[in-house]
């Protein structure tokens, strides 16, 4: 009897130990069909990478900055202090309507174009280290060029999706020579890892955009040729290629700091030397809280610290990929799928050159590096990206139910707008055509050609410059409970 019943156990416990990852993984399937799973996933990744960053920016600046004969605190007072105004304008980012956010796009983008002129001005724009990049207002500094990838992110979807349907040309103009002279003007500071990026947001927009694979692909080449150009037309930027090509020579020069962020990497090993045990923080890794500060994190915490920040990335990355697939709002498709890649090829690009992959181009890795403007700047991304979030067809349904979530009743946060198709214009009917066409206007080549965009009538409502657009959204309000419906 004992032998048949373990006979009946053995499998019994089979059963059980295999389906216990089964069920762990059926239980995180089942989160992920919420309606607000999105949303969350968002803001727990924003909120894990800012508190490691603000702890690492602890660990690795504190040295330097108790050596500059400050305290040792200094930088991660202002790194907190600009994470509390990024969460700031994170929350705000939530609350923004969609109709001001679209309506408000060129405006703003100008003004941050406006911005990058006068940093420009002796006088105005401050330097630092040979370039002209900042406002100093007080103790803090604010770089435009973090403010702009932003600004023609939002810009850039918003005449994208109201340009559905035109013509080539009124999709790459204005877009192109905006998006050209704001490179333009980064590079005069100089800034070529700005510029960098901002390219690659101009791409994803194109790309997202709908423009032909083989006009895409001869401006991604146009533009690598550009960047390499300037990549070895300066003496700095020419040192550090010729580094990456030729990493045995000059390693107390050219090749000193990449060389000290391997060793640093090589020295944490699996598990790290422990959180603020860092080496190469003592005046060995210059920019250790900055530019670098991804080989700090794994000198301290290892292999399994720099997977953990992978991960994260990787998690964003489904995040924004999901929330782009979901929205039906054409202009929240584009900005989420544009925002998703700007910050991970960043983050990318740095990691790359930090383990020696990569050229050093000064990237700083999002949301982690020291840097006040572009964690404030990203943050407030990071919020747009949470309300795309929000507006995904099936969270809309659920919040106008009044199914909230305990985070949202937390904030306060308004119900999303509902997204309704704009209808498509009506056409002539085809024995009133031959009678109006030759009274109303002269077959010329220009109205042969008139775009057919779909949500607009014409290319007049769909200029950047109009003050009003097509932006068919409305609010609505919860059907239990009260709340914020504006």
């Amino acid at each position: 009897m004992g032998k048949s019943q373990a006979t009946r156990t053995e499998p019994g416990a089979a059963r059980a130990g295999s389906g216990q990852p089964r069920w762990a993984g059926e239980r995180f399937g089942a989160w992920l069909a919420r309606p607000l799973a999105s949303f969350h996933l968002i803001v727990t990744i924003a909120t894990l990478l800012t508190v490691l960053g603000l702890v690492m920016v602890l660990s690795a600046s504190s040295v330097e900055a108790y050596a500059g004969g400050g305290s040792a605190y200094s930088l991660f007072i202002q790194q907190a202090m600009f994470a509390g105004l990024g969460a700031v304008a994170f929350y705000i980012a939530l609350r923004l309507p969609l109709r001001f956010l679209r309506q408000w796009s060129f405006p703003i983008f100008s003004i941050s174009v406006l911005a990058l002129v006068l940093v420009l001005i002796p006088g105005i724009g401050a330097m630092h280290g040979g370039a002209r990049r900042w406002f100093d207002i007080g103790p803090v500094s604010i770089q435009p060029s973090e403010v702009v990838k932003v600004t023609l992110i939002v810009w850039g979807a918003h005449l994208l999706a109201a340009r559905r349907g035109a013509q080539l040309k009124d999709i790459l103009v204005p877009l192109v020579p905006a998006g050209l002279l704001v490179c333009l003007l980064v590079v005069l500071e100089p800034n070529l890892s700005t510029t960098i990026a901002l390219g690659i947001v101009l791409m994803a927009l194109l790309w997202f955009g709908g423009l032909p694979v083989r006009l895409f692909v001869a401006i991604v080449a146009v533009g690598t040729v550009a960047a390499s150009v300037l990549a070895v037309s300066a003496g700095y930027r020419s040192d550090r290629v010729r580094a990456f090509f030729n990493p045995g020579d000059d390693p107390l020069g050219a090749n000193y700091q990449a060389l000290q962020a391997k060793y640093s990497l090589a020295d944490g090993g699996i598990l790290g030397r422990g959180l603020g045990q860092s080496r190469a923080k003592w005046s060995y890794l210059p920019n250790s809280h900055n530019d670098f500060i991804f080989a700090i994190i794994g000198e301290e915490l290892g292999f399994l610290g720099c997977m953990v920040v992978l991960a994260l990335l990787a998690l964003f990355v489904y995040a924004g990929i999901r929330i782009a697939l979901r929205s039906v709002d054409p202009f929240l498709r584009l900005l989420t799928a544009t925002a998703t890649t700007w910050i991970t090829a960043q983050a990318l690009i740095n990691i790359g050159y930090v383990v020696g992959l990569l050229p050093v181009t000064g990237l700083q890795l999002p949301l982690v590096s020291a840097g006040g403007s572009s964690l404030a700047i990203t943050l407030f991304m990071f919020g747009i990206i949470a309300s795309a979030a929000r507006h995904e067809p099936e969270a809309v349904a659920a919040l106008k139910d009044g199914q909230d979530g305990r985070l949202s009743r937390l904030l306060r946060l308004p119900v999303p707008e509902v997204y309704t198709p704009p209808a498509a214009p009506r056409a002539a009917a085809p024995r009133e055509r031959p009678r109006q066409t030759p009274r109303r206007q002269p077959p010329t080549e220009r109205s042969r050609r008139a775009p057919q965009s779909r949500g607009t009538s014409s290319l007049r409502s769909t200029r950047a410059w109009e003050p009003t657009y097509p932006m068919p959204h409305r609010p609505v309000k919860r059907r239990n409970g009260t709340g914020d419906g504006s």
